[in-house]
């Protein structure tokens, strides 16, 4: 099935006193579904240009290049590509080469999802992550067209996901502000398995509130500062997104070349207005795991809740019609677990509506037939 039509299953956990209207709004995406060849120009910028005239941060020694070898589309996926190989370009020569895209779309709050299979090797540090488009860095896209006002990291940095092929499988990600750079304090990670054989769905859910980094819809790092200020949250401007995979220089002798490979790169916004609410975080509900997902045609939600209570699940499609009840009524204080059956409703985008007092939360699944 082309992944054009495969699409989020959302489930919107929400107060009773909120209407429900509609989905999240698929804004931005690139699926990598066109022809075979270089990525598209009109959605992605190679950014080359070593900033400092001789190399980039960290100690990186790659060049980044806009060579087809270094990132193309084929098959239905993205790839960036570190080789090792002698490359001179700017009047330096390097021994690796990569690539760094920067989206052409900006943009203020939304839920980010990234599928991808990461490279292997020790010294590859590939990443999924985000910068304010006011970023003044030399050769940036934004900055190319006049919006770079603002250093590093007062700009912004959010990491979605970083990993070192010197601890393989191990991702996180991070917050850089002027209140933690460098050596932050402000991140959190977990391990997960065949992170470089198998896809993995990397999410950041951003808000004028928090944010909320997952794999696979398991939370491992939520960001909400008690008090935002320029220092701690400068979160609140547009943001552009940027793939890469960057060479350390304990990069393994015997490392030739690896991929980062990626399935798609999809940006929602919701058409909610729910910014403002004040009881939309659980305090006595939480889900704990939604399995399979994707999943086709049963899944099973795992929830929990600290204090007895009316709880209900009503199943929505994208024009608001309840479709289906998975649960409405009384459950004990403890861990629970509902099977949604949906042999009989086709591939889409559907809501579930779990309401426990005044609280909702937000999650993604896809079902796919």
């Amino acid at each position: 099935m082309n992944k054009s039509i495969i699409h989020n299953f959302i489930f919107l956990f929400c107060a009773t006193s909120l209407l429900f209207t509609q989905s999240d709004q698929l804004i931005w995406s690139d699926e990598f579904d066109g022809q075979p060849g270089p990525i598209n120009s009109q959605r992605w910028f190679h950014q080359t240009t070593l900033p400092n005239g001789y190399s980039w941060w960290n100690g990186e020694i790659q060049h980044y290049t806009n060579r087809s070898e270094n990132a193309y589309v084929s098959n239905g996926t993205l790839k960036i590509v570190a080789k090792k190989e002698r490359f001179t370009d700017q009047g330096q020569t390097k021994n690796y080469t990569s690539a760094r895209l920067n989206s052409k779309f900006a943009f203020k709050y939304g839920r980010i999802e990234i599928k991808a299979k990461l490279p292997k090797g020790h010294g590859t540090w590939p990443a999924m992550w985000m910068l304010g488009k006011n970023i003044n860095e030399r050769g940036a896209y934004w900055q190319t067209k006049g919006h770079g006002n603002t250093p590093w990291p007062q700009c912004g940095e959010l990491d979605i996901m970083e990993h070192w092929g010197s601890n393989q499988d191990y991702v996180s990600s991070a917050i850089h502000s002027p209140s933690s750079y460098g050596n932050t304090k402000n991140k959190g990670g977990q391990r997960i398995n065949n992170v470089s054989e198998q896809f993995h769905i990397y999410s950041l859910d951003w808000s004028s509130e928090k944010m909320v980094f997952s794999v696979d819809d398991k939370v491992h790092y939520t960001y909400q500062p008690a008090n935002k200020n320029s220092s701690t949250w400068p979160f609140d401007k547009e943001m552009y997104i940027l793939l890469n995979i960057a060479i350390e220089p304990t990069i393994s002798s015997g490392f030739t070349q690896s991929e980062m490979e990626i399935d798609y790169v999809r940006i929602y916004k919701s058409n909610l207005n729910i910014e403002n609410s004040t009881n939309h975080i659980p305090n006595n509900f939480e889900i704990s795991s939604v399995y399979p997902n994707p999943f086709n045609p049963t899944t099973t939600i795992d929830f929990s809740i600290n204090k007895n209570s009316n709880i209900d699940f009503l199943v929505f499609d994208v024009n608001g019609k309840m479709i289906d009840k998975i649960f409405s009524g009384y459950k004990t204080r403890g861990k629970h677990s509902l099977r949604w059956n949906a042999k009989q409703i086709p591939s889409g985008t559907y809501f579930l509506r779990a309401t426990s007092g005044k609280s909702y939360i937000n999650h993604t699944i896809t079902l796919t037939k």
